[in-house]
């Protein structure tokens, strides 16, 4: 015991929590893509692989994106982050552009060039991270000095500027999430409760708007409640009943990686959005409490980097990072198990979608850079590499 607790109390230990996790949902993703995606691989290419290989090439594009993330110097992050709000607002008009623009799904959040698309939504996650951390900063530099700040007026009128550019596609998905990411942004920060809770209602009367308004959206949010319900099952319940019975006849151990029988077409979107579906079915119920477990493990060790962080951006940009992926797993697998409405995003890492995993590996490279600049993780990453060497 004494041992274990030692082994985390390390400076350096947050550094092989997230790197361990990230390689092991990554390799399970790969795994899990190959398995959901399969039958639809073949129906559409003649190809059981065509899928995962796309992946294993996002991934290679992944790592390389991550590990420039992690070498560029911290003086570099602050002039980007001043210029990312502008960017990620560049990038969210770009679907809306006649001829460069692609609708998935009744989305317009996709930009296509001949085979290959992007969608530009999922960098400007990061982008919106790292620009509020800035702002940020300027906040606790005026209370540092006495000035009377508030972070609110900071942040909003920007990030309204992009939720109504992500809305103009029809994205509702990436509006909640990035209103979670703010949100914990907001709280993290310490903003008056009473600002807190008006924001908070001001946001979910403009989403209760936007459902109400909406046949489909409504449709869908009734439908979660009772998908097995004659009126919703061969329609807006169908995906949602699938992917319950798919998790149910996972039972405690799986049926069996690749003997998956929701993927042959019953479950929409087995390999992106419901892919946690196929690994309960598959790997039963120790799957799923793994899959739990790794993102635990990666979550908690990105808020320790937060928490040791030298400096108020980079503590906020973790702890931005963090809330982005607590709020999208929570968001996914809410809705695999039908405890939330069908909102259209992706598992981190285990899901398909090169947009979602170069952008998720790119936050990651963030936080592994703020780490290697401890000069106290440092040293023990170096010990340890040098201990290692002596023993090869």
């Amino acid at each position: 015991m004494s041992k274990s607790k030692s082994l985390f109390s390390r400076p350096a230990s947050a550094y092989y929590l997230i790197l361990g996790s990230v390689i092991s949902l990554s390799a399970l993703g790969l795994v899990m893509v190959l398995s959901a995606s399969s039958v639809t691989a073949l129906n559409e290419s003649g190809n059981s692989f065509a899928i995962v290989l796309r992946q294993s090439l996002f991934l290679i594009l992944s790592v390389g994106i991550a590990w420039v993330a992690m070498k560029l110097r911290a003086e570099l992050w602050v002039p980007l982050s001043r210029l990312s709000l502008i960017v990620s607002a560049l990038l969210l008009v770009l679907p809306q552009v006649p001829g460069l623009g692609r609708t998935v799904g009744g989305n317009t959040n996709w930009i296509g060039i001949g085979s290959f698309t992007l969608q530009p939504s999922e960098f400007a996650k990061f982008g919106i991270i790292i620009w509020c951390a800035l702002r940020l900063r300027i906040h606790d530099q005026k209370s540092e000095q006495g000035l009377e700040s508030n972070a609110a007026p900071l942040i909003v009128p920007g990030i309204l500027i992009v939720m109504v550019l992500i809305l103009v596609g029809k994205d509702l998905g990436t509006a909640v999430v990035v209103a979670g990411i703010v949100g914990g942004i907001l709280f993290i920060a310490g903003i008056p409760m009473k600002v807190f809770a008006i924001l908070g209602a001001g946001i979910g009367s403009a989403f209760a708007f936007l459902i109400l308004t909406s046949s489909n959206r409504m449709n869908r949010f009734s439908a979660f409640f009772d998908p097995f319900a004659e009126e919703n099952y061969k329609g807006v319940g169908w995906q949602q009943a699938h992917s319950i019975m798919g998790l149910a006849s996972g039972g405690a151990f799986g049926t069996g990686l690749g003997s998956s029988k929701q993927k042959w077409g019953n479950l929409p979107a087995a390999h992106t959005d419901f892919i946690f579906s196929v690994v309960g079915e598959e790997l039963g119920l120790l799957g799923t409490i793994a899959v739990l477990t790794l993102f635990a493990l990666l979550i908690l060790g990105i808020f320790r980097v937060a928490l040791r962080a030298n400096n108020s951006f980079e503590r906020y940009a973790c702890a931005g990072v963090g809330c982005w992926l607590s709020f999208q797993v929570l968001l996914n697998i809410g809705t695999v198990i039908s405890v939330m409405p069908v909102v259209g995003v992706t598992l981190p890492f285990i899901s398909y979608g090169g947009s979602s995993l170069l952008a998720t590996f790119l936050a990651i490279g963030f936080v592994l850079g703020v780490m290697r600049r401890d000069p106290e993780i440092a040293a023990e990453i170096k010990e340890r590499k040098a201990v290692r060497a002596a023993r090869g």
